[in-house]
């Protein structure tokens, strides 16, 4: 919902100001400035927990036209803290949409921003790199009030806002199988709303343990999909509590900020190692599963975020084209001998995939689960599936 009267404020840690139309919640944050290359899954991105600490850019110039359901969101909440378009579509046209893209971030406290350069602001931060910011929609406020809070911020490096977006509890996910079944589109006039038209699943008879680092719920849908019985258990969560499930595989997620600043993660991870069961890692899982190898993580420039980023998989020579979003890297000369780099990003080089050379254990920088993105990647869930078979 756009603000009548209201004006919004971006502000830039190195002094730039953006002045344009606000939209969604009367709030100020601060935050990450970072931008996402995705055309689409703007409702998914701002439930994504990895987005926690953030103000995404939409580089895209148009957002906002299919709306919002109730059915695409990755989380229990939205995570992400503002938002940032060139132009907000007045129009909403979509027979799945519950409401408007403004109404849905005003629901949720997120204020946003339209009808500034965000293709000026995106270079900026191509060649500066992503920086603090901050971002206000209230009235009265003024840029430099702005730009002061957006000095003072401390930054994403050596914060664990890991803790911040984990469940606090375990349970199981989907017991009854309502939330994983593939959905389909509507074929014909007998099959009138497309939401409820679900595909047959697998039996549930590898039981997994996930790690909840801040997880993507499309990703527990594949999980279940490719035929796991899966337990959710809180990112602080021991290894010997773990290993109470008896599971026969270690599922670590996605999650927000430094990956160094999870040591609890690291340390129960490290311990599962030494058990030798199957381990797969997603994003700041991946990362967590690098440290816990004996690597060390950066940060990057400016990120990998958005749904085209190619990967070459240096096993097969095959090249995926994948959904990314992550600040911080593996360093490829950090690892032991033991640890092989498997997949490389093609713009950057930057590690893309691990494997280690003698257990059970695999793990991505990007998400094969997508949500918003393309499935090159997708049949990852299933090379776990047969890895917990082989060593079960």
């Amino acid at each position: 919902m756009s603000g009548l009267g209201r004006k919004a404020i971006l502000a830039l840690e190195d002094g730039t100001i953006f002045e344009g139309r606000p939209f969604g919640a009367a709030a100020s944050v601060a935050g990450e400035v970072c931008f996402n290359t995705s055309m689409t899954g703007y409702q998914e991105i701002l439930t994504d927990p990895s987005y926690k600490g953030q103000i995404i850019t939409m580089t895209y110039p148009l957002i906002g036209n299919y709306g919002v359901n109730e059915q695409d969101v990755e989380s229990y909440q939205t995570h992400a803290s503002g938002f940032v378009v060139r132009e907000l579509s007045p129009v909403v046209s979509n027979y799945r949409a519950d409401s408007s893209l403004g109404d849905y971030m005003e629901r949720n406290g997120i204020p946003g921003i339209e009808g500034i350069d965000t293709r000026a602001l995106t270079k900026k931060l191509r060649v500066r790199g992503a920086m603090n910011g901050y971002l206000t929609t209230e009235e009265g406020a003024t840029a430099e009030d702005a730009l002061a809070k957006a000095k003072a911020w401390p930054g994403l490096v050596g914060v664990d806002y890991v803790k911040e977006v984990t469940h606090q509890s375990s349970f199981a996910w989907d017991e009854e199988d309502t939330l994983s079944p593939e959905f389909r589109l509507p074929k014909g006039p007998s099959e009138i709303d497309g939401r409820t038209q679900r595909d047959p699943m697998p039996t549930a008879d590898v039981p997994i343990v996930a790690y909840d680092f801040g997880i993507k719920y499309n990703i527990l849908r594949r999980l279940r999909q490719t035929g796991f019985a899966v337990t959710l258990v809180p990112a602080n969560t021991p290894a010997d509590e773990v290993l109470k499930h008896t599971p026969a595989g270690i599922f670590l997620s996605n999650g927000p900020g430094d990956p160094a600043a999870v040591t609890y993660a690291m340390e129960a991870v490290a311990a599962l190692l030494a058990k030798g069961l199957p381990i797969f890692g997603i994003c700041l899982g991946h990362q967590i599963l690098g440290l816990a190898m004996g690597g060390k993580t950066s940060k990057l420039k400016f990120g990998h975020r958005g749904a085209n980023q190619p990967v070459k998989d240096l096993e097969s020579g095959r090249v995926e084209i994948t959904s990314q979003n992550h600040g911080f890297t593996v360093e490829t000369d950090s690892l032991p001998g033991d640890v092989k780099v498997n997949r490389v990003n093609l713009n950057d080089q930057t590690v893309e995939g691990l494997r280690h050379k003698t257990k059970p254990v695999f793990c991505v920088q990007y998400h094969p689960e997508a949500s918003p993105g393309p499935h090159d990647s997708s049949g990852l869930f299933g090379e776990f599936r047969q890895l917990v078979e082989k060593h079960g």
